[in-house]
């Protein structure tokens, strides 16, 4: 016997008239999320057009010499000469890279150790107080950093710089990093020790929320392959995060470039460009918030020129960062092929 053909029986409910207006559903969804996509970029590229038609007179008045120059003149020093500008941004540029690798230096080794211990070491009771505390300093304002900075760290800190200075101050190299203290304690270094503790409890908890996606099948694989906790970590936990630290990594440079009252009350607010980590220095955004007050003309556009160059540096650190993590994925995946 021919057995007959049974046609296939829709769920209760399941009308086609509904699937259609799913389809619509998801059409407008992705119209919606396409639109917002676009409309970030356009508020972007707004914003880039906006400061660099404003800074457009001091790249044509004073051309490479604003990247070259550290001199930062916006009129006659002692009022008994005329009037005469000179723009050169070299000085800043110099401090804000420094700071910036300094805060990174303690910030980075630091966040991924606290985000291992949260994740793999630590007991449930000890995790949820430490999540708690470090979700409280994310919340801080810039400006309470500053202020302890400047009433307590920069002299309390001052015996650990005079104490490094006499311990390498005559070795070489080390020496003109670490040389002889200024007394008020506003310096490159204090200003990095104070974006590394801001930077730290963002940079920790993002980096615990990717170290946290890791399968559990995969760690427990490789314990049970005789692999102790470290080589676990190294193989099974860093590979898989690898693409998510980048990007926790970077949101914290982003967030150290782009300072601006913290570091304005701590780095000291002297033009110059000297090795020594223990000297004041100036940064980008702290002179923009310092002087934007009392510019106009050129002057203006001179600080607007820094707003921009931290814009187009943060895009391309961006972009270098998912330049990383394309070749990392790449490698991965040749090396499991």
């Amino acid at each position: 016997m021919a057995q007959a053909v049974r046609q296939p029986t829709r769920p209760p409910g399941d009308d086609l008239t509904k699937r259609g207006g799913g389809v619509v559903s998801d059409r407008v969804f992705w119209l919606l999320t396409l639109g917002a996509g676009l409309l970030i970029l356009a508020i972007l590229a707004l914003i880039l057009y906006t400061t660099l038609r404003g800074a457009w007179p001091v790249f044509g008045a004073e051309g490479l010499n604003f990247f070259t120059s550290s001199r930062w003149v916006p009129n006659d020093p002692d009022g008994t000469g005329p009037r005469t500008e000179e723009f050169g941004a070299l000085a800043y540029i110099y401090g804000t890279v420094i700071v910036s690798i300094i805060a990174m230096l303690i910030a980075v080794p630091l966040s991924v150790g606290i985000a291992l211990f949260l994740t793999e070491l630590a007991p449930p009771r000890v995790r949820a107080v430490a999540v708690t505390v470090l979700d409280l300093l994310a919340a801080i304002p810039s400006v309470v950093f500053g202020l302890w900075g400047i009433l307590v760290l920069a002299q309390a800190i001052l015996p650990a710089y005079r104490f490094a200075h006499n311990t390498v101050g005559r070795v070489p190299v080390l020496g003109a990093l670490f040389g002889e203290p200024r007394n008020s304690g506003l310096t490159f270094m204090t200003a990095g020790i104070i974006v590394a503790c801001m930077i730290t409890p963002i940079v920790t908890s993002i980096t615990r929320e990717v170290f946290a996606t890791v399968p559990t099948a995969d760690k427990q694989a490789a314990l049970a392959l005789g692999a102790t906790r470290w080589e676990m970590i190294r193989g099974a936990v860093f590979p898989h995060s690898f693409g998510g630290v980048v990007g926790a990594v970077m949101l914290g440079l982003g967030r150290a470039l782009g300072e601006t009252i913290a570091i304005s009350l701590v780095i000291g607010s002297s033009v110059q460009i000297v090795p020594n980590l223990f000297e004041s220095g100036h940064a980008l955004p702290a002179v923009i918030v310092q002087q934007w007050n009392e510019s106009s003309g050129t002057y203006q556009a001179a600080l607007l020129a820094c707003g921009v160059l931290l814009f187009v540096v943060t895009v391309l650190i961006n972009y270098a960062a998912q330049v990383i993590v394309r070749r990392a994925e790449r490698r991965m995946r040749g090396a499991t092929a």
